[in-house]
């Protein structure tokens, strides 16, 4: 095994980089999870996750992967042979569409070239055409992890509205919560899905579902099985600050720290961070030469950027040299952008210097791997940097 000196760069876009406070969180001792500590532990964490997503609601958590909480989304909204409506953004929104497939659902899928978020245009055609209202639950992934590609939620619900369709809307912000501008109450979505290893900054592990009163009472007459996924009996369980199964209690502990630190920082800060590292990323891919797969302005992602390679170019290949050379790790391409792109992680516990390094470990791994380009392009993102 190759000796290696200094941090191992986690660039890619998820699990990223745990905060060393976060850890030291973490290595509590765990304490009893029917005992009045962590009663109030649970009542503090139930609080303070809230204006994350931005709502007033119940935010119910799972311990378990961002996967759990989609089905979660599913099972406590919806019945058998119940029609969603989905899109093909990118592989998540795939898989999203073959799990429910698999719980006995019916998919609209509406096919995507995986440039490009949901568009709100077709939505509200597809809505407005189903005149017996079959189509029970929008299905969208906010900020697709595997192109870079961020759907308009805010214009996406403005569409459902205009059609005068009950269509509930899920939304999957995995990827996108605790770091690009999310508001679950003001734009209308009725379950948001997230999970704990990306913007919220801890190790894998934990998922959650906010709910809104339109979903809760939906809940109450889906038929699709459900028993650790049901929404009722931890919701209840959590007014006294308990659950109704063992909870991942030192996750908890890491998740306080977490959300102290979005808060000493500023939800509104740490999104204008996102915003200007994915902006001064773009600028280095661009200045290289290359393209960002993203094909819509509107629609750049803020937690990572996929750079579409040169035909004969191998992504996997400059991931592999960069890896060896620099102990960095990037994204592979997903589904059938395997090969063909490499996602960079700009999310969670990142600075300025953490993005330079970064970026200039891409641009040494790609002129390694042959690829051609402006050496320009590390240049212009540290301009871009350097503007703050």
């Amino acid at each position: 095994m190759t000796s290696r000196t200094g941090r191992h760069f986690l660039q890619i876009p998820g699990p990223t980089n745990v905060p060393d406070q976060v850890l030291r969180a973490m290595s509590a001792p765990t304490i009893d999870h029917r005992g009045p500590e962590f009663s109030a532990l649970t009542l503090r964490l139930l609080d303070a996750i809230k204006p994350v997503f931005g709502t007033a609601g119940p935010v119910v958590i799972y311990p378990a992967s961002g996967t759990g909480a989609w089905e979660a989304a599913l099972v406590n909204t919806l019945s058998p042979g119940d029609r969603v409506l989905c899109s093909e953004t990118g592989h998540f929104a795939t898989l999203w569409q073959d799990m429910a497939l698999s719980l006995g659902l019916e998919v609209d899928f509406v096919p995507g070239d995986w440039r490009h978020g949901t568009d709100p245009e077709v939505v509200a055609q597809r809505l407005a055409a189903d005149h017996a209202h079959s189509i029970k639950a929008v299905c969208v992934v906010h900020n697709e992890t595997s192109t870079g590609v961020t759907s308009r939620i805010a214009e996406i619900r403005r569409a459902i509205d205009a059609s005068g369709h009950p269509a509930l809307l899920l939304v999957d912000t995995i990827s996108s919560l605790g770091s690009i501008d999310y508001r679950h109450d003001e734009w209308g979505v009725d379950v948001t899905v997230a999970g704990s290893q990306k913007g919220l900054m801890l190790p894998p592990g934990l998922s959650f579902n906010a709910v809104s009163d339109k979903a809760l009472a939906a809940s109450r007459t889906a038929r699709l099985t459900r028993s650790f996924w049901d929404w009722q009996p931890v919701i209840e369980a959590n007014r006294r600050g308990f659950f109704p199964y063992t909870p991942a209690t030192n996750l908890l502990y890491a998740l306080e720290e977490a959300l102290r630190m979005l808060d000493d920082e500023g939800l509104d800060a740490v999104y204008a961070r996102h915003a200007r590292h994915a902006a001064a990323t773009r600028a280095a891919v661009r200045g290289w030469g290359l393209e960002v797969l993203c094909a819509d302005e509107r629609e750049h992602s803020g937690s990572l950027t996929a750079v579409l390679m040169p035909a004969g170019q191998d992504a996997d290949k400059v991931r592999e040299i960069i890896l060896d050379r620099f102990d960095m790790s990037l994204g592979a391409g997903l589904g059938k952008l395997s090969g063909r792109v490499f996602r960079i992680g700009h999310l969670g516990h990142f600075n300025d210097l953490t993005l330079a390094g970064t970026l200039a470990g891409v641009q040494m791994g790609l002129e390694l791997a042959g690829v051609p380009i402006d050496r320009r392009g590390l240049g212009d993102a540290l301009d871009v940097l350097r503007s703050r």
